[in-house]
């Protein structure tokens, strides 16, 4: 089974509009082989911008995010003091707190991470554009 690290737009793009993803990305998590992870930093980066007005959802995070992930079959990927440290050796190619520390989970756990942003090649990681 190969498993993959979903950025936060990605995921969200798979639960509402899985059509704005590339076919490559689309196919590669839908396969029943695949094994989606989403990350405890894209649940807290939808908790924030949903309580500032900057994303709109359906429910609740608190509900909303759980439900999905049942449903789409994501697994949760916690946190991890060493993916927090990580962040410090990474170059600053990209300075948005919730995606450095998706690029140091994926550099840990020697996945690849589905996103659409392009300042993710930049880093040591396997990226597939979604």
């Amino acid at each position: 089974m190969s498993r993959y690290l979903v950025d936060t737009q990605a995921w969200l793009w798979l639960q509402t509009e899985p059509e704005r993803m590339h076919s490559e990305a689309r196919v590669l998590v839908e396969d029943v082989d695949t094994e989606i992870m989403l990350s405890a930093v894209s649940a807290w980066e939808i908790a924030i911008k949903y309580a500032i007005g900057k994303l709109s959802l359906p429910r609740q995070p608190a509900v909303y995010v759980p439900d999905r992930m049942r449903t789409s079959g994501t697994t949760p990927l916690a946190v991890e003091h060493s993916h927090v440290l990580r962040t410090a050796e990474l170059p600053m190619h990209h300075r948005d707190p919730f995606d450095r520390l998706l690029v140091a989970q994926a550099q840990i756990l020697g996945i690849p991470i589905v996103t659409a942003d392009p300042q993710f090649v930049a880093y040591d990681i396997k990226v597939v554009a979604a």
